[in-house]
């Protein structure tokens, strides 16, 4: 799906000179990044963004100076239709069932990954209120598209530029339009949606590139991953993803030197007699729905709970403010494509009631090629249940069953992967995965980083040194930019502008966010 329909994503950009405290090696000032703050933002444009190394925090949106910052953060994502359950993950997922069937309270944690498996985003929280935005609502309604001036030198006339020659008078309420259910939108390519690698040098090995030979089991295994998912409800708003549902296992057992895959652990059905119901519901936090906001109070309990026993916060600091403008609030406008979800895209709470009582909640975003996971809050009381590890393998396979009914959307995105820091590796045992390159921004399968990162902590993943960022800022002057509640582009702003030039800002702006996005957003100048 690509951007449109609705509002414009608009956005502050606030650069990133400013050192912060590292949550990772508590350097006072190590944590370098650049950022923005992001009033509205399409799911295509946020889809884009992470696929150039940003990530949100709330409204904030940031992006990790790699080569200076202190712990390097890669964004990493998981091929969720090939993904295959390590020994360790098998065994959270069997304590879980084990737990809910019996009442097996085993407390054996996982010994190779921690449990809380989104840490990281507690260290980006403080650095995302120092830089909240201060502009009125009314400042970044737009009122009419301005008479745009030709760029010199451009080689083709965009749609975006021919429409942008008529002025048109836009909705006062334009900020809040989400796009239009019924009218479809023609698919926009993303290098998101492939990994790009180097040819080889003759006798190098085989070519990267091109598709590999997959055996016949391979292909067997995934026909019957679809079979297995089309069987299952559809996730609509609220709707339940149950442990206990009844699921059409076709043929799991006919074969018992098959590994077996999340499916088989999660929708089984359980005995009459289980000693517990564990009920997971997708449910909208921005806009807020009906269900989300009934149960907003007991979520933020757990909340409070988790940050005070799990990461020792003082009892005044998970405030429901916090919890608010960090977990609930979100940029991204809710949006529905007919080849999307059923749910829609956006932002979502994950939350998993055991026996009617909410233990664990994962925050996600629902974007065109992945889930995102954001943030994973649980009770202390059930810490024995892994549910870091145990919600991420959910995630994954709630990623495989959107992408029954959105084919596109087939990647789990995990954050943020640290070499540098020991205990944020794990991240890398959800295999198979691939780094993003921070130079060149192509993905990289994982084995092939790390031999690069134990030598260096930042390092290029793509071997070609001729290759450079096919995103990369060509032409400055069709920056988009929202000035007086104008639409124009730079090259009409910069001759209107009164006072010293802002060009240095913008264009590291524009480079950050690469000449698609800078295109299509709206950057917000005074």
């Amino acid at each position: 799906m690509a951007a449109g329909g609705g509002s414009p994503s608009i956005v502050e950009f606030f650069g990133g000179e400013d050192g912060y405290r590292c949550g990772y090696c508590r350097s006072d000032t190590g944590n370098i990044s650049h950022g923005m703050w992001a009033h509205s933002m399409t799911v295509q444009d946020y889809q884009d963004l992470i696929d150039r190394g940003w990530r949100r925090s709330g409204k904030y949106v940031y992006k990790p100076i790699m080569n200076q910052t202190c712990c390097p953060q890669y964004t990493i994502r998981c091929q969720a239709l090939h993904f295959q359950a390590s020994k360790s993950h098998k065994k959270v997922l069997k304590k879980m069932l084990k737990f809910i069937s019996k009442g097996d309270v085993s407390k054996v944690a996982s010994e190779e990954e921690p449990m809380d498996s989104h840490i990281e985003d507690v260290a980006t929280c403080d650095f995302a209120y120092k830089s909240e935005s201060r502009v009125s609502q009314s400042d970044l309604t737009p009122l009419a598209v301005d008479q745009a001036e030709r760029v010199e030198n451009e080689d083709e006339d965009s749609g975006e530029t021919k429409e942008e020659g008529n002025v048109q008078k836009v909705e006062s309420d334009s900020v809040q339009i989400c796009a239009d259910k019924d009218t479809p939108v023609p698919a926009e390519p993303s290098h998101s949606a492939k990994a790009v690698h180097a040819p080889p040098k003759p006798g190098k090995g085989a070519d990267l590139s091109k598709p590999p030979c997959r055996k016949a089991k391979d292909i067997r295994k995934e026909r019957k991953l679809q079979k297995l998912l089309q069987n299952q409800m559809g996730t609509a708003e609220g709707s339940q993803l149950q442990g206990d549902q009844t699921f059409l296992l076709q043929n799991s057992k006919s074969k018992t030197n098959q590994p077996k895959n999340i499916e088989d652990f999660v929708f089984v059905p359980l005995p009459d007699d289980a000693r517990h119901k564990l009920e997971v519901r997708v449910v909208r936090s921005s806009p807020p729905s009906s269900q989300f906001k009934a149960t907003f109070q007991e979520s933020y309990q757990v909340y409070k709970r988790y940050q005070m026993v799990i990461h020792k916060d003082p009892p005044d600091k998970p405030s429901i403010n916090q919890f608010t403008r960090f977990l609930c609030d979100s940029p991204l406008e809710a949006e529905h494509a007919p080849n999307g979800p059923e749910c829609g895209y956006g932002s979502f709470h994950q939350q998993y009631w055991l026996d009617g009582k909410i233990i664990a909640v994962g925050v996600i975003d629902i974007l065109p090629y992945c889930v995102s996971s954001v943030y994973l809050y649980y009770d202390p009381d059930f810490s024995f249940l892994s549910l870091g590890v145990y919600s991420a393998l959910r995630e994954i396979a709630f990623t495989r069953q959107l992408c029954v009914k959105a084919p596109d959307l087939c990647f789990y995105y995990m954050g943020f992967y640290i070499h540098s820091c020991p205990k944020m590796r794990y991240k890398g045992q959800y295999r198979p995965s691939d780094l993003l390159c921070p130079e060149t921004y192509v993905w990289t399968p994982i084995e092939q980083c790390l031999p690069l990162l134990e030598h260096s902590k930042y390092s290029r993943f793509n071997q070609d040194g001729k290759a450079v960022d096919e995103g990369r800022l060509k032409e400055l002057g069709r920056v988009r930019v929202l000035h007086k509640r104008t639409v124009m582009p730079y090259s009409v702003y910069k001759k209107r502008r009164k006072g010293p030039s802002d060009e240095a800002s913008v264009q590291q702006y524009a480079s950050l966010v690469g000449q698609t996005c800078s295109e299509r957003m709206l950057l917000f100048r005074s």
